[in-house]
């Protein structure tokens, strides 16, 4: 059986986490309990004590608890955590790991769980669950369990929540992946828009022998792109779909961050970049569009996602913004534009076709880009069997160079 960490602060949840060690044994795993309180003595005896997390992050214990900011103490557990846990994880001490927490312990605790690989075991009770959990989970795959109840004492209420959120660490921790064929990893970033695209590239370069790997361009599917790529985990990037930065730049609600598109040229890892969708925005439904846009061509998706046509001087900045996020490249990289259209809605007769507009954007991107940067120009729409083609082959010709390289 596997050993779980249980995580969290055993002065105020003391008795809450305790219930759920009592659970976990009953299935026959040990513990591993780690105290982030800051507050009084622990009511769980811990295997890892506060002082150890608040010494990995660099800070004195009792000097937090002397100045009474629970702010900062807070933070100084938020650092300390991650470093402790990932470092048991490293050391392959703990199997999976569970906490139970409001406010603060909740921060605590995920930004420990964030620390953690992608399919380690994590399981966060919250009274938080039931809101935007992006902020705590991010990237990660953590499950968080809502509360329901506080976490104040057990009850009616948390017997059963606690007992079903012990049971379902346990099962994570027990349920172990089949084993399978490790093929080399490329992550492709694709959109509904740029689905033809990416589908095709993706069958060349699984024919070619590699697990490939797609993200939606949603924000969140770029930032867990981005994560991954600096796990060192994925040989190449197909960047098909870079229009998260559209959104970035001009304040719509699918941006993914100022570092999108770094990761892979900072990295060293083979890629290509296309415009992907660049020529688009993403608002909700059109009564949350800014009334700044009034005038704007606009084209509705669905009835909660409604497209704002960039504009010539927003493509000019994109284009420098996407050469500036290229030119970081320590590894091979091409980038590919398909003059004729960057998404299904901007093809000649369509909503978003704008000559003007994706000119001044391929302009702009080949003006601040590296001299000994590749740009390949192909007559055609993103979506078109070619030029998927041709982002695969310049791909795997990218990989090819790296290793003789």
């Amino acid at each position: 059986m596997g050993t779980i960490a249980v995580l969290g602060t055993m002065d105020t949840k003391g008795e809450e986490h305790a219930f759920v060690v009592d659970r976990i044994k009953q299935r026959g795993h040990q513990v591993l309990v780690i105290d982030t309180g800051t507050l009084d003595a622990p009511k769980l005896q811990p295997h890892i004590t506060r002082h150890e997390i608040a010494a990995a992050a660099g800070a004195d214990l009792n000097a937090l608890v002397a100045r009474k900011d629970r702010g900062e103490a807070v933070a100084a557990m938020s650092r300390g955590a991650p470093v402790v846990l990932a470092r048991l994880v490293a050391d392959q001490r703990i199997d999976g790991v569970i906490s139970l927490g409001g406010g603060g312990g909740t921060a605590i605790s995920t930004a420990a769980m964030r620390a953690l690989p992608i399919g380690f075991p994590k399981v966060m009770v919250s009274t938080l669950a039931s809101g935007n959990t992006a902020p705590y989970v991010g990237v990660k795959d953590i499950v968080m369990f809502p509360s329901v109840v506080d976490v104040a004492g057990i009850n009616r209420i948390s017997r059963q929540i606690l007992t079903r959120a012990a049971g379902a660490i346990c099962g994570m921790v027990e349920s172990v992946p089949p084993p399978g064929e490790d093929k080399p990893i490329i992550v492709a970033s694709m959109f509904g828009n740029t689905t033809d695209c990416a589908q095709a590239a993706k069958k060349i370069l699984e024919a070619a022998g590699y697990e490939v790997l797609v993200f939606h361009a949603t924000g969140n599917g770029g930032r867990a792109m981005e994560s991954l790529i600096e796990s060192g985990m994925v040989a190449g990037v197909l960047d098909i779909t870079t229009t998260e930065w559209a959104d970035e730049l001009v304040g719509g609600i699918l941006g993914a961050g100022p570092t999108r598109c770094e990761a892979a040229a900072r990295h060293g890892v083979p890629a290509i970049v296309t415009p992907g969708c660049l020529d688009m925005v993403n608002f909700g439904a059109p009564d949350t569009v800014p009334a700044k846009f009034a005038g704007r061509t606009f084209y509705q998706h669905n009835p909660q996602v409604t497209l704002m046509r960039t504009s010539p001087e927003e493509c000019a900045d994109l284009g420098r913004i996407l050469a500036e996020k290229v030119n970081l490249s320590i590894a091979p990289v091409t980038v590919l534009l398909p003059l004729k259209a960057i998404s299904v809605i901007s093809a000649p007769g369509q909503k978003f076709h704008d000559p003007i507009a994706d000119r001044i954007l391929f302009t702009a991107l080949k003006a601040f880009l590296r001299n000994d940067i590749e740009v390949v120009e192909l007559d055609c729409a993103i979506n078109a069997p070619e030029f998927a083609r041709a982002c695969a082959e310049k791909l795997l010709a990218n990989l090819a160079q790296r290793k003789e390289g």
